[in-house]
């Protein structure tokens, strides 16, 4: 994969899709933070960005289904993915004592992330858009009484003071992010492969379509069932696999899946992450 001079990402400068871009390209290449992951993908389609970092699932609270639709109704591929460790902090202005907060902000997953200790302060929560963006809004709104649950580059940016490190319910939080892009890369003979498949509403119908993956002994490493909004009760499934869609028993299964299927995408074949996360 060649190193972009700019990646776009969720959220405000400190964001963890922000560390996990920089961690992966380096910290010599650009980022460009968007409010929204519709945003990622719209500056990436236009040429704003050569790629995008989006986040896809948490090893604690699952998966993010908006990524899920978006992939889906877009045409950028998928070239990329990337595990990250996160580790939450209670970020407050300096001079800010823990019995002094009487609110958390942050994004609803990482307040879910770190319930045990937010209920342990008996204090109220405020879900907002971005955990970097919660402490961008302390420091320019001047908050008081205030927190946000970040990272603790988020508050070396903005000038906070970390109040409590790692306040995770469980230390294994991860999560892993979609590098995207317009171009597919070529086979690095490490790669797994995310497609999104409908079938008929019939029994046995998902069973004979994983068939085509298992029969080939090509390993299935998730499933994940979305909506298909048109059709009340009817679902299309997203599927990762190991292998590249131009290997030759990966491409003789999309083959016979995309007969037997109503719908299939291929949504992009990229280098795995590695396991040093």
């Amino acid at each position: 994969m060649n190193k972009p001079r700019v990646v776009a990402f969720q959220g405000e400068h400190g964001a963890y899709s922000e560390q996990a871009a920089l961690n992966h390209f380096g910290i010599t290449v650009e980022t460009l933070p968007c409010r929204a992951l519709q945003k990622v993908f719209g500056v990436v389609e236009d040429g704003g960005a050569e790629m995008g970092v989006i986040p896809v699932e948490n090893s604690l609270e699952g998966s993010i289904n908006l990524t899920y639709d978006l992939l889906l109704e877009s045409n950028l591929r998928i070239i990329g993915e990337i595990k990250h460790r996160i580790t939450h902090c209670l970020v407050g202005p300096p001079g800010t004592r823990l019995e002094d907060i009487k609110v958390v902000y942050s994004h609803p997953q990482a307040l879910a992330q770190c319930s045990v200790f937010l209920d342990g302060l008996g204090i109220q929560t405020s879900p907002t858009y971005d955990t970097a963006g919660s402490v961008k809004m302390i420091k320019e709104r001047r908050l008081p009484n205030s927190a946000a649950i970040a990272s603790e580059h988020a508050a070396e940016i903005y000038g906070l003071t970390v109040l409590r490190k790692g306040i995770e319910d469980y230390s294994q939080n991860f999560t892993r992010f979609f590098v995207i892009s317009k171009h597919e890369p070529e086979p690095s003979g490490r790669d797994k492969t995310t497609i999104v498949f409908g079938t008929k509403h019939a029994p046995g119908a998902l069973h004979r379509a994983l068939g085509e993956l298992a029969d080939r002994g090509i390993n299935l490493t998730k499933i994940e069932s979305r909506p298909v909004r048109t059709t009340p009760w009817e679902y299309y499934f997203f599927v990762d696999f190991e292998g590249h869609s131009k290997d030759y028993k990966c491409a003789e299964a999309l083959e016979a899946l995309r007969a037997s299927a109503t719908f299939l995408k291929v949504l992009g074949s990229y280098p795995r992450a590695t396991d040093d996360i």
